[in-house]
């Protein structure tokens, strides 16, 4: 059987392409892939798939394109054997243990395979250790489907690379890692992505090579910033200013320009762990990899200690001050909680009897008490606080002025006695020295 037609089929329009997963990065694909050929869009969450065919995008990631997609849109996953082309685009989180979660990439396996039809190749885009697409996938949908992967249909493999929230960095700009399970699939694998990546693809020899770079690339970033933030608890304990050490050190042409900061979300927080957990079954353990999430994952409890001190030190009773938390996103300017290390702040000033304040406009209120037990407060109804802290930096808050800020206080609060924890160093050191404020900065 051939598998050298499908592109051709695709671009005359006799073949279909179809998207399986529609959350920050399947629904952006399917999107844009649409405006070149026709697009099955599949997920198994009917509220979703309702929102997206009433043109509202909650993820913000397309915004108005959303009303004018001609995505076909469906919870019906017998509209996968209409398609020659799938792509599997499912989360890929960690369990508490932090472990691989692959009960979602095994569910969609299991889909794909119970609505496979021959001549198809499949290529999976959800995030995992080498190995797992040809180890695990394949087989489920072998049994699903009673093909022969390699006769009946082919597999392959190009990682996501979206960045939830950006705007310079989307979909067509960013190089995208191709691979198949042979030169056959891979051919035809690259040229459909090339239909709508215009920085270009960037063929690797095998499918293990292409699930290793994804792994690698988040867990470097992981490293980096879990010095930056070793760097700015050093600094914290010297009394000097992180943010102008950076400043000073980034003048020189070989800085990397990482900075310290809470790492939350779908990738970087959770695909280091995918990586040590495949050495750990090759028998190495990881020396590097797994201290730097160590030390990510303390900066949540470490910013609410300081925030603590700083309460203390300003004469105030922890337990009595009235707390807000702005923020609990993991990243600026985007409505993805996933992995927020924000509730972690939350869970540490909860173990003091604090339990603050939360805003963000940007979050899903129910996502938010949901699954973390928190009450989004709308900014206007906040009440008056004893201590802020500006957890994520979102754009509205960049912007704020130290007036603006001060306004959140409680009025009969000392300049002295008002604390600010600046957790991503938003504000300049001249604003917050000249406010009068009790302040502190990660």
């Amino acid at each position: 059987m051939k598998f050298d037609n499908i592109y051709n089929g695709l671009i005359s329009g006799n073949e279909k392409l179809a998207l399986v997963g529609l959350g920050y990065v399947g629904m952006p694909i399917a999107v844009e892939f649409a405006k070149h050929v026709q697009v099955i869009g599949f997920d198994i969450n009917e509220k979703r798939v309702n929102e997206y065919r009433s043109g509202i995008d909650a993820t913000n990631e397309v915004g108005e394109a959303i009303k004018n997609t001609t995505v076909n849109f469906t919870a019906d996953p017998s509209r996968l054997k209409e398609a020659k082309f799938i792509i599997v685009a499912v989360p890929t989180p960690v369990n508490d243990d932090t472990t691989p979660d692959l009960r979602p990439v095994k569910g969609a396996s299991k889909t794909v395979g119970q609505n496979l039809t021959p001549g198809t190749i499949v290529v999976f885009e959800s995030t995992v250790y080498p190995g797992v697409t040809e180890d695990i996938c394949v087989p489920i949908i072998e049994k699903e489907s009673g093909l022969k992967c390699g006769v009946d249909w082919k597999i392959g493999y190009s990682p996501e690379r979206i960045n939830p929230g950006d705007r310079v960095h989307t979909l067509t700009t960013i190089c995208k890692i191709v691979s198949g399970m042979d030169e056959e699939s891979a051919r035809e694998i690259k040229k459909v992505y090339d239909i709508v990546i215009k920085a270009g693809t960037f063929p690797v020899s095998n499918i293990k090579t292409a699930e290793a770079v994804k792994v690698v690339e988040n867990s470097q970033r992981d490293i980096n910033i879990a010095f930056m933030n070793e760097v700015a608890i050093i600094c914290d304990k010297l009394h000097i200013d992180t943010d102008e050490v950076l400043a000073g050190m980034n003048t020189k042409w070989n800085a990397l320009g990482f900075r310290p900061g809470l790492v939350g979300g779908h990738c970087i927080g959770v695909d280091p762990y995918y990586l040590t957990n495949v050495a750990e079954k090759l028998g190495y353990h990881s020396q590097i990899i797994l201290n730097g999430r160590k030390v990510n994952d303390s900066m949540g409890a470490y910013v609410a200690d300081a925030a603590i001190k700083e309460m203390i030190e300003a004469g105030m009773a922890p337990k009595k001050a009235k707390v807000i938390v702005l923020g609990i996103t993991f990243k600026e300017n985007c409505p993805d909680t996933r992995n927020s290390k924000v509730v972690d702040i939350i869970n540490r000033l909860k173990e003091y009897d604090i339990n603050p304040i939360v805003s963000d406009r940007w979050a899903d209120v129910e996502v938010a008490k949901r699954e973390y037990g928190v009450d989004l407060i709308p900014f206007e109804e906040l009440p008056k606080a004893d201590c802020i802290i500006v957890a994520v930096g979102h754009s509205e808050f960049r912007a704020m002025s130290m007036i603006k800020l001060k306004e959140l206080f409680r009025n009969e609060l000392p300049d002295n006695e008002k604390v600010l924890i600046d957790v991503k160093s938003l504000y300049r050191m001249d604003e917050l020295k000249s406010s009068g404020m009790r302040f502190w900065r990660l």
